[in-house]
């Protein structure tokens, strides 16, 4: 973690206003294009924020950790995955009127929490493969065709791809689960 990261985590735990409104300047303009662009609304953007901010402050109290980013993008990337989060819940709320659950607050963020821990194990775990393996992943989680795949890395056919991604999300596995953090955050 950068000191300057380490330093902004204090300041917002100890309630230091000024730090907290300078975020809200400076990040919360794109949370909420992000949001407004993603089927939501200002007031969205507006608890979205409130609710990372929170998820963040009391993750750091309870134990200090590091991040591999600024704090404004690991921020802004806090908030994306709350507000998709958010989106899920609403979208199995409104398909599933009959199985309506009320889930307090403090579970929700609880879980958010867990959620995010789990996201930056994966992508700490992403990060440490090789680059051909990295790239390929990506390719694959963002749904791109094999054939595309396999013309970009001159494979030579669909088969040695599939065993390319095989063989990559194995590593990733392997790595994720030898990771101490990862019995924790299994079960959760």
């Amino acid at each position: 973690m950068t000191n300057q990261s380490n330093s902004f985590f204090k300041k917002l735990s100890e309630g230091k206003q000024e730090d907290i409104i300078l975020l809200y300047q400076e990040v919360f303009p794109k949370i909420e294009q992000f949001v407004l662009h993603n089927n939501g609304r200002t007031g969205d953007a507006d608890d979205i924020f409130q609710k990372a901010l929170l998820q963040l402050i009391v993750r750091y109290r309870k134990e200090a950790f590091e991040i591999n980013a600024t704090f404004e993008s690991y921020f802004f990337m806090v908030c994306k995955n709350l507000w998709r989060r958010e989106l899920n819940t609403s979208k199995l709320t409104t398909n599933n009127l009959d199985i309506i659950k009320n889930v307090s607050e403090d579970t929700n963020t609880a879980f958010s929490i867990v959620e995010q821990e789990r996201y930056e194990l994966f992508t700490e775990k992403l990060a440490s493969l090789s680059d051909n393996c990295k790239h390929i992943l990506k390719l694959f989680f963002a749904k791109t065709a094999y054939t595309v795949i396999m013309e970009k890395f001159g494979y030579t056919s669909e088969n040695v791809v599939r065993q390319r991604i095989f063989k990559c999300k194995k590593r990733l596995t392997t790595l994720i689960k030898k990771d101490s953090r990862y019995t924790n955050l299994k079960d959760l």
